[in-house]
């Protein structure tokens, strides 16, 4: 038994070391490379990466370059799915902005468009459906805990849009005036003396 056991264990060390180029195939909690946020320039509006051990995505230059290449290929295209490079790449626009979400060749691109509209819609909620360049601006806080909200590390954690905005608008609550952003800080400022129902 100590013989076959031994030759077990040997066989297994041989298979997963003869197998090292198979690995990237197996199932990976780490299925979103990015997402991003373009203005109809293909200017970055927002962008967050979770795989800066890719090539592509080392250094914002190299992130720049990529969506350089994206906003071209997805500009005047009327799919919302993409392929570009080793990358599946889903996308929708709505007046001067672009909405993308990137993942493995291999993904799944219903998963991928179920991140997309949880994106979209927690933002559109939270924009009171204006969105638009400006709107987003006013409300950047907001739409980095969207991204936090929705996914970590690459790891898909809520597609909900109802329940991403209700984590959101109590975090925003709870933000300690010494961490809030001077955005938030103004707005409520402003709130207070009834100038913004003015404007």
């Amino acid at each position: 038994s100590d013989l076959s056991s031994g030759i077990n264990a040997e066989y297994g060390h041989y298979y997963i070391t003869n197998n090292l180029s198979k690995m990237s195939i197996l199932p990976s909690l780490h299925t979103i490379k990015g997402v991003c946020i373009l203005d109809n320039d293909g200017k970055r509006v927002v962008s967050k990466y979770y795989d800066t051990s890719d090539d592509t995505f080392a250094t914002v230059k190299d992130q720049k370059a990529f969506e350089s290449k994206v906003f071209k290929a997805t500009e005047k295209s009327s799919s919302e799915i993409v392929a570009i490079n080793n990358y599946t790449v889903v996308f929708r626009s709505n007046v001067d902005l672009f909405f993308y979400v990137f993942g493995d060749s291999r993904e799944n691109e219903l998963m991928l468009l179920s991140v997309l509209n949880a994106f979209y819609e927690s933002i559109s909620m939270i924009l009171r459906k204006n969105v638009e360049k400006r709107a987003l601006f006013d409300h950047m806080d907001s739409i980095l805990l969207i991204c936090d909200e929705i996914v970590d590390r690459g790891i898909l954690l809520e597609c909900d849009a109802n329940n991403i905005v209700n984590r959101v608008h109590v975090k925003t609550e709870d933000i300690p005036l010494s961490e809030q952003t001077v955005t938030q800080v103004s707005y409520d400022i402003l709130k207070s003396f009834n100038w913004l129902s003015q404007s």
